[in-house]
């Protein structure tokens, strides 16, 4: 034994990490535990939506069974807030502060990267530089607000990795730039924007889910809906391909189109809950399902009445109170809602936690879980 520990001594001083578990079972007689693998966390937010758009904080006039599932199978909370817009809200989610990260200090998708998360971007980016520089591995998007605002795009912007051959390396090259919606070039409206981020969310969760050909590596997924804010500024203009199943209702035709918007955009989280399952990740999945930004006041009176006051954006309240569900099976105890205030800025924390990452100083907010009846 005594041969055996010294050789092991000496090899873990030349080989470093890999024959620590052996030490481990010899001094300690304790055989080494392993770590359950890490949650993946997807987080998901539209431009524009209230709590009263939803049917599980009171919405009447429709339905979004979808979203009301993640709350009866999770936690709805009812003190969440964003910052002044939607730009201030996502400089928070990934800033983990109210004020700008300083230069050099990583953002919360770069601290996941660095610990093992593959990370990728979906639909709106609104910060400064460029999302595949800023800790993400994958985007697909767009980068200026009037890109955001087109529901029937001719492109989107795209990092895709390994994604181009390159006959003179013989290896496969990273695409940035311009990817084209063929469907929709020469103004044609065929594809319609928040169904191509519905496709581009559920393949990313398809091609990146943990299996043992990457190792089980966790995924971090950012969706940031430009939905269902209106395509033209000061306006009630929401684009939709059908105002179906609301044609017939005696609604203004802006009430049935956003509301038809509404109902799409929850048809998509149920298709990403069939992709979690196709993909196995119903039981090691955390979803954040939120708002970046309250709406304005509408041009239309009657489209009013389908929100309480308190959920518009003012200039007097300019931070107002979003919808955040959270969906974490067998971690979390369903059915909840919770008070707990907690905003943006605390989310940084929260997912360093979730993903057992170390507690960093410059996130400021505060991990929400632990303060979760129950936990």
């Amino acid at each position: 034994m005594k041969f055996k520990c010294l050789w092991l001594l000496l090899a873990a001083l030349t080989l470093g990490v890999n024959v620590r578990a052996d030490l481990a079972s010899i001094f300690t007689n304790v055989a080494p535990v392993a770590l359950a693998p890490r949650p993946s966390i997807i987080l998901i937010q539209c431009h524009g939506l209230a709590r009263g758009d939803l049917s599980c904080y009171g919405q009447t006039n429709y339905q979004t069974p979808n979203l009301d599932r993640l709350a009866a199978d999770g936690i709805r909370f009812t003190h969440y807030t964003g910052g002044a817009d939607s730009a201030a809200t996502t400089a928070q989610l990934l800033a983990g502060t109210i004020s700008p990260l300083p230069d050099g200090e990583p953002n919360l998708a770069q601290r996941l990267q660095q610990n093992g998360y593959h990370t990728g971007l979906i639909g709106e980016w609104s910060l400064a530089g460029r999302p595949w520089a800023r800790g993400f591995d994958e985007f697909a998007g767009f980068l200026e607000d009037a890109e955001g605002r087109n529901y029937y795009p001719d492109h989107v912007w795209r990092c895709a990795p390994k994604s181009i051959f390159n006959e003179t390396n013989k290896t496969f090259d990273t695409f940035i730039g311009q990817e084209p919606i063929y469907a929709n070039l020469g103004g044609k409206k065929a594809r319609y924007l928040p169904d191509v981020l519905v496709l581009a969310m559920d393949n990313f969760v398809r091609i990146n889910a943990p299996t043992p050909a990457n190792h089980h590596r966790p995924l971090f997924l950012l969706v940031n809906f430009s939905a269902p804010r209106t395509a033209t500024a000061g306006a009630d203009d929401f684009p939709v391909p059908t105002d179906a199943p609301f044609t017939d209702e005696s609604w203004p035709p802006a009430a049935k189109n956003r509301t038809a918007l509404i109902t799409r955009l929850d048809a998509g989280i149920g298709r990403l809950f069939e992709q979690l399952g196709k993909s196995g990740l119903t039981n090691n999945c955390v979803i954040f399902f939120t708002g970046s930004s309250a709406p304005g006041k509408f041009q239309t009176p009657r489209l009013n009445a389908f929100l309480p006051p308190e959920d518009f954006a003012a200039a007097n309240h300019p931070a107002p109170r979003l919808p955040m569900l959270l969906w974490y099976p067998e971690k979390v105890r369903g059915g909840q809602t919770s008070d707990l205030p907690w905003r943006a800025a605390d989310f940084p924390a929260t997912a360093l936690a979730i993903s057992y990452s170390p507690p960093v100083t410059n996130f400021g907010g505060m991990a929400v879980l632990p303060r979760l009846p129950g936990r």
